[in-house]
């Protein structure tokens, strides 16, 4: 199902005044297809997948799954949470993944938030912790992986519910170039592979090889788009 932003605008108060962080953005993402969001910081990349993802309600506009509405200025809060859970998921800077629980569990309380048992999705999480590389890690805690493991972690956990979007903000940040590189490809290789329309936030552009797509933004808007990335 593509992603449709559409006049998305976000103002935030500053003193007497206030500051455009989303100004009139639009933008389509294809089922499927990766594209990668670049901007220098303080352009608004990180606001604009917050109001993607539903965390912050723009002052305009609306967030579209094909076509239907899914986010507006009205949207309650509480349904901006089930829509989050059941629909899209997410990747942050930070893996912030559960100290206290392994990487098979992390995937699993995924399951239990939804209110099902952990075991319903077990075989489905397995999948995903082989497809990103750390099957042989499962039984591990965040403490025992390394950085790169518990982002991966964290990518398998975005995709346990089969998500519609998938939203994924500086996934590299804290990787060496390499590791960043195939951080990118994993996820640009299991979006395609599920189907999810993903938007990937990243201020590095030499990571981004295998994107469908990379549009630039600054000062809140989008500017032309950069064009393919990938062959």
């Amino acid at each position: 199902m593509d992603l449709h932003l559409e006049h998305l605008t976000l103002t935030y108060p500053d003193g007497e005044s206030s500051l455009t962080a989303v100004d009139d953005v639009d933008l389509t993402v294809p089922a499927g297809s990766t594209t990668a969001l670049l901007g220098p910081s303080g352009s608004g990349k990180s606001s604009l997948l917050a109001v993607a993802a539903g965390l912050t309600a723009p002052d305009h506009g609306v967030v579209r799954f094909g076509g239907e509405q899914v986010f507006t200025s009205a949207t309650p809060a509480a349904r901006a949470t089930r829509e989050r859970l059941n629909r899209i998921g997410m990747v942050f800077q930070s893996p912030q993944l559960l100290g206290s629980l392994t990487a098979l569990e992390q995937l699993e309380l995924h399951a239990h938030l939804r209110g099902r048992r952990p075991a319903s999705v077990r075989s489905r999480a397995l999948e995903l912790l082989a497809a990103v590389g750390v099957a042989d890690h499962r039984h591990k805690r965040p403490a025992q992986l390394s950085g790169g493991q518990r982002q991966r972690v964290a990518i398998a956990r975005a995709l346990v519910g089969r998500p519609e979007v998938l939203l994924v903000d500086e996934p590299t940040s804290a990787l060496d170039h390499e590791r960043g590189t195939q951080v990118v490809e994993l996820i640009t290789q299991l979006a395609r592979e599920l189907g999810a329309a993903t938007l990937l936030v990243s201020h590095d552009a030499s990571t981004l090889t295998t994107a469908d797509r990379t549009v630039r933004m600054r000062d809140g808007r989008i500017e032309e788009p950069a064009g393919t990335v990938a062959a």
